[in-house]
């Protein structure tokens, strides 16, 4: 940002005409005739607006906001323009034991910013006290403009053209978790500048890629501006992952081709990624901020209103109530605070034209001072919004707060990660005893949890890994977790993964254990696709993307993280093309991703069950075979006739057959018995990944199950039914051809 600025007294510096102007909006605000500034203070005393020179290095001007209403400090000025940089000095008591930390001498981001420019270097001026006495009472007088970035005033003005949101039904819905930068900085055939950036995301061949896969709907680690820790920046690391937010408007400069246009480049990647229909889902973080605790700096909100904006301890105001466990947490109890994180979603949902939120630890948004409630505030204003109320809202259902675990407890309109799915398959395709009765609840949308109130199957997101713990690949090659490069001694990352080695740790030559875990792989992701609910896939593990045995990796923005195109290999792309298989035969076949909860009872008017779960022996499953804790191989019959809605008719979905084995070896395993004029055709073996037409399978004779895998049947005519049989076929082959990767470069 260039040398140090000179603390120059108001007197000695431009004076330019200011207007009262409006307390709404909030922020900074082109009228296409100046420039409207708002900022909330409670407790403020005087708010200076200072304005810099174009590069942001030098203070043209300070400005006093001549206003105050409902709060809210204001002034216009006419000769703003787009381009404007600037930020504020906010003065007001600095009474840490009763929670103010106002200190004008601390240069603050604009909490509504469109846009930052420049980033921050960290300095012992960025603290409200005076860091080396380490008593955060003190009162440190230096000023800290030389080590913030600033904030832009923009043109919203963009042209959108014929775009249209996909709005995929949450039946279609596959979610693809990926980053900006780790998906695309190492594509050769993108051009260097376009590599981890919002345009290589939109680049056709990356939208080939994506659109081949047949995924859905493009998840992005958070993108809103966000700080890289002092700690990490100390070891030579960065916050990769971007849970540490400082703007919740602004997008990440760091993924843009021109830093100072992010807002734009943003938009036309929301545009492409539409044009091809893919929706774009943004994982946000509105829990906490980058400031830490009170040891923590002073960069926006606890100089401009800390007793506003965070929460703190009702006894002793000098701390921080610490539900996230990174320092401190947003106070959405408080209704300006509550405004702020709501203009934001509707500002990314209708400005930037985003289909969704992922909320980390998202019960710290439900919860209010007295714990949490999904009739609170924030909750309550998503549901009745007239925009998020559309949106796709999904909860990550814990944090470390008193009552923190809340899976199945947010309110109708709202998915919700399910790591009791996440885990419990991982551990029966791990060959755990006990898992059969839970794997069925699981595999069946968890309606334990999310069966009420009119929720339905799709507000359960599925998982087995995420940008949190192993990729897939490392699941199947590692019992251990091996984090000895984010320099914290391995001690952090979870250590209970339910993974397993399958003899070796990490990478192998031996054939046998090459094959068991590519089997493995392709078990889990079969699972994964073919259960009720909704399917996250992480970006790579189609392709066997591995970490080394790295289970958290939010400071490594290195290879470790980044996506190696190149070194895909012949298992990684008959991964890719089985996948596409999965998702195909998914999107082809409605009974595998109902509308409606499966309950396994018998409809007496109907005469059938919608899920029958059957043992080996091909008869319907029992109490003691739940209560076997040896059972480790099982089918559920998924019957399509069943009624597919709330209307008393039969259905027309196909009726289809899946059985899992998690044992070692081969089991015998009796089909139900067709009804007349029909048969089984087999769609997946997992055994034989190279299936490219769906095999007859004669009655009578058991399927010899091979030990760790997954079957696929679907019931059609013995004869006529072509339609039926070129459904199924072209459910098939769909996935033979591998989505498009770059070619190996030369």
């Amino acid at each position: 940002m260039g040398e140090k600025i000179r603390a120059a007294a108001p007197s000695v510096l431009q004076r330019s005409p200011v207007r009262p102007g409006s307390p709404f909006p909030l922020g900074a605000t082109w009228d296409g005739l100046g420039v409207n500034f708002a900022l909330f203070s409670a407790n403020a005393t005087k708010v200076e607006l200072c304005l810099f020179d174009e590069a942001g290095e030098r203070e043209l001007e300070r400005v006093e906001l001549p206003e105050y209403t409902d709060e809210v400090w204001h002034g216009y000025l006419p000769q703003a323009r787009p381009g404007t940089l600037y930020a504020y000095r906010v003065h007001g008591p600095y009474e840490p034991l009763a929670g103010h930390r106002f200190n004008p001498n601390k240069l603050l981001l604009d909490p509504y910013a469109r846009a930052t420019v420049g980033e921050l270097t960290w300095g012992p001026e960025l603290f409200g006290y005076e860091m080396e006495s380490e008593d955060d009472l003190s009162f440190d007088t230096r000023d800290s403009a030389h080590l913030m970035p600033r904030c832009r005033v923009i043109d919203p003005a963009f042209t959108w053209g014929r775009e249209r949101s996909p709005q995929v039904p949450w039946e279609r819905t596959i979610f693809y978790e990926t980053h900006v930068k780790g998906f695309t900085n190492l594509r050769h055939d993108l051009p260097p500048d376009m590599r981890g950036t919002y345009a290589g995301l939109a680049s056709p061949e990356v939208v080939a890629y994506l659109r081949g896969l047949g995924v859905t709907s493009v998840e992005l680690l958070p993108v809103h501006s966000f700080v890289d820790d002092n700690f990490l920046l100390e070891k030579g690391l960065k916050n990769y992952w971007g849970y540490n937010t400082i703007s919740f408007f602004a997008p990440a400069m760091r993924y843009a081709r021109s830093p100072a246009f992010a807002f734009s480049e943003f938009k036309e990647m929301v545009a492409r990624l539409h044009d091809a229909g893919l929706e774009v889902i943004l994982d946000v973080v509105y829990n906490h901020t980058a400031e830490g605790n009170e040891r923590g700096p002073t960069l926006s909100f606890k100089g401009i209103d800390n007793a506003s904006y965070y929460r703190l301890l009702p006894d002793q105001q000098r701390y921080y109530i610490n539900d996230t466990g990174t320092g401190n947490t947003l106070n959405l109890s408080h209704p300006r605070v509550l405004q702020m994180v709501t203009d934001s979603l509707r500002y990314w949902a209708t400005e930037m034209r985003v289909d969704g939120f992922r909320f980390d630890l998202a019960t710290i948004l439900g919860r209010e001072p007295y714990g949490f409630d999904e009739g609170g505030g924030f909750l309550d204003s998503c549901r009745q919004d007239p925009v998020l109320s559309r949106a796709k809202l999904i909860a990550e259902p814990w944090d470390c707060g008193p009552g923190g675990y809340q899976v199945g407890g947010f309110p109708p309109g709202w998915a919700e990660w399910n790591d009791r799915y996440r885990d419990t398959v991982r551990a029966f395709w791990k060959g755990d005893e006990g898992q059969a009765a839970e794997l069925a609840a699981r595999v069946t949308a968890s309606a334990d949890k999310f069966n009420r109130r009119g929720r339905k199957p799709w507000a359960s997101v599925n998982f087995l890994a995420a940008h949190d713990g192993f990729t897939l690949n490392d699941l199947v090659s590692y019992n251990d977790k091996h984090n000895d490069a984010n320099g914290e001694g391995n001690n952090d990352g979870h250590s209970h993964n339910l993974s397993w080695n399958h003899g070796v740790e990490g990478p192998t030559d031996d054939p046998e254990i090459v094959e068991v875990r590519e089997r493995q792989k392709r078990n889990m992701l079969a699972t994964l696709l073919f259960s009720q609910g909704t399917p996250m896939l992480l970006a790579g593990d189609e392709l066997g993307r591995t970490q080394d045995g790295n289970n958290n990796t939010y400071c490594q923005d290195n290879e470790l993280n980044w996506l190696d195109w190149d070194g895909v290999d012949g298992a990684g792309r008959a991964l890719a093309a089985f996948t596409r298989k999965l998702i195909a035969l998914r999107q082809a076949f409605p009974v595998l991703r109902r509308g409606r909860f499966l309950t396994g009872t018998l409809n007496e008017e109907l005469g059938v069950r919608d899920a029958t779960w059957i043992t080996p022996s091909g008869t319907e499953m029992e109490q003691q075979h739940w209560e076997d804790a040896s059972a480790r191989c099982f089918g559920v019959l998924l019957d399509g006739r069943a009624q597919v809605s709330g209307i008393r008719q039969r259905g027309s979905d196909a009726t289809m057959l899946m059985v899992l084995n998690a044992h070692h070896d081969v089991v015998e395993f009796s089909l139900p018995e067709p009804p007349a004029g029909e048969r089984w055709l087999l769609l997946v073996d997992t055994n034989q990944p190279e299936l490219e037409e769906p095999e007859p399978f004669e009655f009578g004779h058991p399927y010899l199950v091979t030990g760790r895998s997954l079957l696929l049947l679907v019931l059609r005519p013995e004869r006529g039914g072509g339609a039926a049989l070129a459904e199924a076929r072209a459910g098939l082959l769909a996935g033979v051809t591998p989505p498009p990767l770059p070619a190996a470069e030369s």
